[in-house]
Formats: C-alpha cells, structure tokens, sequence
C-alpha cells in the first residue's frame, strides 16, 4: 500500500499548550480526524482504523471513549458491512 504524508502547521508551543510530546500529538490527531471522518460517514471503519493506526476492533473500542456511534452507515452500505464482518468472524472461528 502506498502512504501518502500530510503536513499540518501549528503554533509553536502547541504540543506544550495540549500537554502532548510532539509524536503523541500526531498520533491524537490522526485519531482525532479519523474519529470525524468515519462520524461524519466520510471513511469506512476499516479506512478510519488504518488512519488512526490501530486495528478495526481498537477503533470501535475508542469509538465508544469519544462517544462516536459505530453505526452510522448509510443504507447501501449495511449488507457490504455486515458480509465482512460475518466472514471475519468465520476466518477467526475457523482458527
């Protein structure tokens, strides 16, 4: 997979200003913006995980922390949704 990089400009002191080290910061902000983007239906749970850096089940976990509805998936999208999380339980079950 390819990774593209994104610069964000911020105040200098800001990391101070949110009492987070530097690299701390940038991990809360791409979570932060995963967060939205997935409540906001514009990325898949799956996309948000991987933007955050965590695993699928991990975002749903801190989905509930911020107090993100993890079911906010337009209509068309459910059946899509639903198949890959029963063939995951079975590629899990048949482990």
């Amino acid at each position: 997979m390819k990774i593209e990089e994104l610069k964000i400009k911020y105040p200098s002191g800001f990391e101070h200003a949110v009492h987070m080290a530097k690299e701390e910061m940038d991990q809360h902000l791409r979570l932060m913006a995963a967060l939205k983007m997935f409540e906001l239906g514009k990325v898949s749970s799956g996309n948000a995980a991987e933007l955050a850096g965590i695993s699928r089940a991990e975002f749903f976990e801190t989905c509930g922390r911020y107090r993100v509805s993890i079911f906010n998936y337009p209509p068309e999208e459910i059946e899509e949704e639903i198949k890959k999380d029963l063939d995951a339980l079975q590629r899990l079950s048949s482990k």
